[in-house]
């Protein structure tokens, strides 16, 4: 991990390899260890860069705003700071959801998306999730906390891969004894979710990444996030490319990180970098007549609506 500091707070990162930058975003309550199953193969031939996003991991909360804006600047800053101009994006779950957010903010330092298990792109989420949006969770999740600490030793006896979309949740689950980091978390749901599921959408701005080569990954057994949601994004996103694991959950870099690797080496190799063109973006926003995405499910058209 290096360390630095953005607007005075400290930022932590993983940084490895050399070559073209390929920026790595974990999901809700998880950290850059997510990613350590592929770390060491993709920074073979890139410039890998795998940061804990405000309030996870090592580094600070955020004061007061923790929505997917918040964090897309926070991620902006923190690449200034490094000196990282141009890069592929890589974000799981809510590092999805912010990339995507990135790619809408800051178009001109994006050269490609990969959407793993992606947020923010339908209404429906696991029912942890949305139980974390209640009023109390924060009291609830410290002792679920608890108890997660006290049943991971058990997981490796009962063959439950930490990897796994099982192990990955207990283990996160477990990071919530610590009061800032359950702030953070409940925080971070609070501001994209309700107890009725996912209340933000890229759907209504993700026409203008058209032009920005897009990856979608999902594992077709994901309990976070149902796999449908890759299918209907794929629709709604001519020229992406959609890769399903079938013997994969929520987590299918760390399930099947060789296979994951190799996606993501390959789709960098075959894709040109994407270059922002603000009069064509302009043009597109003026010429657009439905706002929100449709998909190939009605809920996902139902929750591409801002709520």
């Amino acid at each position: 991990m290096q360390t630095v500091r953005v607007h005075g707070r400290e930022a932590s990162f993983v940084r490895a390899g050399e070559g073209p930058a390929v920026v790595l975003v974990h999901g809700i309550a998880g950290d850059a260890s997510e990613w350590a199953p592929v770390c060491e193969r993709l920074a073979g031939g890139f410039d890998v860069i795998a940061p804990d996003l405000a309030g996870h991991g090592s580094s600070a909360r955020l004061r007061g705003d923790h929505s997917i804006g918040a964090f897309a600047c926070w991620l902006r800053d923190l690449l200034e700071t490094i000196g990282v101009e141009r890069a592929t994006f890589v974000g799981h779950s809510l590092g999805g959801g912010v990339v995507m957010q990135f790619a809408y903010q800051f178009p001109q330092y994006v050269e490609r998306m990969v959407l793993v298990s992606s947020g923010g792109l339908g209404r429906e989420v696991s029912p942890l999730i949305r139980a974390a949006a209640l009023p109390g969770a924060e009291h609830v999740l410290g002792v679920l906390g608890g108890a997660a600490n006290a049943v991971q030793p058990a997981l490796a006896v009962a063959g439950v891969r930490p990897s796994s979309e099982g192990g990955e949740l207990v283990r996160r689950i477990a990071g919530m004894t610590d009061r800032d980091r359950r702030a953070a978390f409940v925080r971070a749901v609070r501001a994209v979710a309700s107890p009725g599921g996912q209340r933000v959408s890229a759907g209504d701005r993700l026409y203008l990444a058209a032009d920005v080569p897009t990856l979608i990954v999902w594992g077709a057994r994901d309990r976070i996030i149902p796999v449908h949601h890759a299918h209907a994004t794929a629709a709604a996103l001519p020229g992406s490319r959609l890769e399903i694991f079938e013997n994969s959950g929520h987590f299918p870099h760390g399930v099947e990180p060789s296979r994951f690797t190799s996606l993501v080496e390959r789709f960098v190799e075959e894709t040109p970098s994407a270059a922002y063109d603000r009069l064509r973006t302009r043009e597109r926003m003026l010429d657009r007549q439905e706002p929100y995405v449709g998909g190939a499910n009605p809920a996902v058209a139902r929750g591409s609506r801002l709520r």
